[in-house]
């Protein structure tokens, strides 16, 4: 059974990573993401640091096995490199800064 999940993490992070690629190679995102992503190249490097994050916690932490004080602490730092991946994904959601010398009237 643990390899049946370990082949399916694999997989997943691994669809994560190469939707992450396409984001930044050529701001290419995936369907059901199009309306909500504003910055697609962001929204790239988040998945990439996300796919990161999520195989590290997952293949050292529940699915390693009993839990080895090292490799918890590791387990960890890719969880948290799991959700700053999902902080910046959602970064990328919201719009970027307005130029310097942008203005509201049309003089």
């Amino acid at each position: 059974m643990d390899l049946i999940l370990m082949g399916i993490c694999l997989l997943a992070m691994t669809g994560v990573a190469a939707g992450g690629v396409a984001g930044i190679a050529t701001g290419w995102v995936m369907p059901w993401a199009r309306p909500r992503v504003l910055r697609p190249r962001l929204w790239g490097y988040g998945s990439l640091v996300t796919a990161a994050g999520g195989t590290v916690w997952a293949f050292l932490g529940p699915l390693a096995g009993p839990p080895h004080i090292p490799s918890a602490y590791v387990a960890w730092a890719g969880w948290i490199l799991f959700m700053a991946g999902l902080l910046i994904q959602s970064r990328a959601q919201r719009p970027g800064r307005a130029p310097v010398d942008a203005t509201k009237t049309s003089s």
